[in-house]
């Protein structure tokens, strides 16, 4: 008889993940593994996966490190294996599957990443609850640059124009571009990866934005190892950024609305200090012998 192992699948905002539970870090899942799980003919079907370790298990070290702050350890994988240093979107999936197995007590709790500790809350509304996760410090890849001209980088979408992008660490890298008015933003072609310049060393996810108004905007996402995606939880947190920065409020608090395809994130900006608040839904449980 063959024994499956369980999965739980989860979204947030359409941003969906297989969360893979390996409590003592016993499975060692390798790229072909996330690749399979991720597959979405041949597989459960994911932007990426998630797997729930105990921080005192994990197999880097400078996880390990972080157990006395951390019970447990999200180790994501992008949907083409690869690893990754967080999600934002992942990290509320996360969150729910902890709440949900009872792993963690009370409303707010930590979580270990590659990007370091990441604090979560729960967000009690008239609907599902929401989870708010303090992403950390954000920074300026190149500030020099960014500061002379306001932007650091080019971006060539698949429709051959350069557009000027601002390249923003929010954990892990994101490349923005607000759009000018000529382009619709429902309209760019984002079935093949753009192109940035100077290439960042680790490359970079790509957000386009639109203004809709005082505080909200809309946007769209290629994420590195992933495609194009229904929402990018770090990417909306940098595309608020660079969308304040650029309105020069740069140091001072702010919150802002950014609708993605599949749903709208909340974000609230500090000083260096960015919060990233959104729902989180885990919708079918199982399991599967693809590992």
């Amino acid at each position: 008889m063959t024994v499956g192992t369980p999965f739980t699948k989860g979204h947030g905002t359409q941003n969906d993940f297989v969360v893979v539970p390996d409590f003592d870090g016993a499975r060692d899942l390798t790229e072909s593994d996330v690749r399979r799980l991720c597959d979405r003919r041949a597989g459960i079907g994911g932007d990426g996966l998630i797997r729930v370790v105990r921080t005192a298990a994990a197999g880097e070290p400078q996880i390990r490190d972080l157990a006395d702050q951390a019970t447990w350890f999200m180790d994501y994988r992008n949907a083409d294996g690869s690893r990754a240093q967080m999600c934002g979107n992942g990290t509320r999936v996360f969150a729910a599957y902890l709440r949900r197995a009872g792993l963690v007590a009370g409303d707010s709790f930590a979580i270990a990443t590659r990007a370091g500790v990441k604090a979560l809350r729960v967000v009690a509304g008239e609907g599902a609850d929401q989870y708010a996760v303090d992403l950390g410090r954000w920074r300026l890849i190149d500030e020099s640059t960014a500061e002379q001209g306001g932007y650091d980088s080019m971006v060539l979408p698949a429709h051959g124009r350069q557009i000027p992008g601002l390249s923003i660490d929010v954990g892990n890298e994101h490349t923005v571009v607000m759009l000018p008015e000529e382009l619709v933003l429902e309209h760019l072609d984002l079935t093949t990866s753009p192109v940035v310049t100077p290439a960042p060393p680790n490359g970079s996810n790509v957000e386009f934005v639109r203004m809709l108004g005082p505080g909200h905007i809309a946007m769209r996402v290629y994420e590195r190892g992933v495609g194009e995606t229904r929402s990018c939880g770090t990417g909306a947190a940098a595309a608020a950024v660079a969308t304040h920065w650029w309105a020069g409020g740069r140091g001072t608090g702010a919150e802002w609305l950014v609708d993605v395809p599949g749903g709208r994130l909340a974000v609230r900006i500090e000083a260096d200090r960015v919060e990233l608040q959104g729902p989180a839904e885990l919708v079918a449980d199982g399991t599967t012998t693809l590992i």
